[in-house]
């Protein structure tokens, strides 16, 4: 126990004192008027407080990610609360404040042009085509769970539960942020919060202590740590879908330095909220044995249900029952949104995009691949998200230290995580059963051996700039 409380309070700590760090590093001025304003349109540009921000920013990253990853996080032991501390402060929040800030500074851009103006125009085709991926994936995978309940829970079949979602998906899509997702996120975040702080509050009183850290490896399977906890705990550590979402909020900011509270705090409440769970998880079930059984028995979905009657009584199982249904909702439709977002930016340099009908026709070509593959069994695609989704994440540590590196600033603090999580993608992909599936030890080899190429490459980059930022420094003497 002691341990889940001193990692609480590291995560409270990091958003005091390494938030702070990094605004610093970044330079905030609130004298410059955000692109809310600038760019106001009342569509993706509206003015909004920070608090109703931070909601919209927890909720777009969230819905039940910090939950079903951390359960499964859990089966690793204790070891799994080291990697939410220390992922979501160097990291996770590290990664969702620059790929906010960065939008905002440059004029509400979408993930994968940030990508294109500091890694070049190669790596930013590439992305763009990774990122619509990735987003239409989850918004699949995060349609057919809530349509499946309802149809067990209610009357409607499972295609009608799903084409309810979808139209929600295209209303919020289509409409004004401000309207639905601007006027709703702020109580259903408050639902998610709830849920968290109640569980946490009701494990202190079980009869199973909250384990403390043992850096021993309490995998029912024996499943490596490394790299495979750093992705099965993605939301609530650090995921690369978060840069995705965060251009939606970046368009909505007042000033710059509410970037801070909206993006590095909504990355540290999702970690407290996949450290309560991750602690549910390996207690409630009297150890990683019982933990295995129960996701054998019905998956993160059943494990969560069990979890929030038994703490809460009737109250948990309508939390439970709201949160499975509402919460990955809520990650879906803004999911379609930033795709709809990307594509209209992309498509914007070769066709005038403005009007409805245009933005219509957008926002169906993004869904309908979504609908498709919520219809289908389309769990080996799901396989591939994982790994995709901290690719994206990588990409976007590089494109932040570049930003730093070309403007004399501290690199290190997104150069360091970014490297680390080179060497997490690099070794899942070869060890991983939906990458090449090597052995462990030759996959960990060749993982380091591509990590040290990148970090060459990145030692290089320092050498050129300081170069370069010499010579101008010289012209200007001279």
């Amino acid at each position: 126990m002691i341990t889940f409380f001193g990692a609480l309070l590291l995560l409270i700590a990091g958003y005091a004192v390494y938030s702070k760090f990094v605004e610093r590093v970044f330079v905030i001025d609130d004298s410059n008027r955000t692109p809310a304003y600038t760019k106001r349109d009342n569509f993706d540009f509206v003015p909004m407080n920070w608090w109703r921000g931070n909601m919209i920013q927890l909720l777009n990253i969230a819905g039940l990610g910090p939950i079903y990853g951390a359960v499964m996080g859990a089966l690793y032991g204790p070891v799994a609360f080291i990697w939410i501390v220390i992922g979501t402060i160097f990291a996770g929040a590290v990664h969702d404040y620059f790929s906010g800030m960065l939008s905002m500074r440059h004029g509400g851009a979408q993930y994968p042009s940030i990508v294109g103006r500091y890694l070049g125009n190669t790596v930013k085709s590439l992305i763009t085509v990774v990122s619509l991926v990735l987003s239409v994936l989850v918004a699949a995978a995060f349609t057919a769970g809530p349509a499946q309940l309802i149809a067990q829970l209610t009357p409607l079949s499972f295609t009608v539960a799903l084409l309810i979602i979808f139209g929600y998906f295209l209303l919020a899509t289509l409409l004004p942020i401000n309207r639905i997702i601007g006027k709703i996120y702020p109580l259903l975040g408050g639902i998610l919060l709830f849920m968290a702080v109640a569980i946490g509050v009701s494990l202190l009183f079980q009869d199973n202590p909250i384990p403390n850290l043992t850096l021993t490896n309490l995998h029912p399977q024996e499943l490596p740590i490394w790299p495979l906890l750093m992705v099965t705990i993605s939301c609530g550590a650090i995921s690369g879908f978060h840069c995705t979402q965060s251009p939606i909020v970046a368009c909505t900011m007042k000033r710059e330095s509410h970037g801070r509270k909206i993006f590095y705090g909504a990355m540290v409440i999702e970690g407290i909220i996949a450290l309560v769970w991750a602690a549910a998880g390996m207690t409630f079930f009297n150890g990683t044995g019982g933990l295995q059984e129960a996701l054998a028995q019905g998956g993160p979905s059943y494990v969560v249900n069990e979890i929030s009657i038994s703490l809460l009584g009737t109250l948990g199982g309508i939390l439970a029952i709201l949160g499975v249904i509402i919460l990955p909702i809520t990650t879906g439709d803004t999911a379609l949104r930033s795709s709809r977002m990307i594509l209209t930016e992309g498509l914007s340099k070769f066709f005038n995009m403005e009007g409805k009908v245009k933005v219509l026709i957008v926002t169906l070509s993004v869904a309908a691949p979504a609908l498709f593959l919520a219809t289908i069994d389309y769990t080996f695609l799901w396989r591939y998200v994982g790994w995709t989704n901290q690719v994206v994440a990588t990409v976007m540590l590089w494109t932040a230290t570049m930003y730093l590196l070309k403007n004399k600033k501290l690199h290190w603090i997104c150069g360091v995580p970014a490297l680390f999580m080179t060497g997490v993608v690099c070794t899942y992909i070869f060890y991983a059963p939906e990458g090449l599936h090597l052995s462990y030890k030759l996959s960990v080899m060749i993982g380091f051996s591509l990590t040290a190429v990148v970090l060459g490459w990145y030692v290089r980059q320092i050498f050129i700039h300081r170069h370069a930022n010499l010579a101008k420094a010289a012209n200007k003497a001279a």
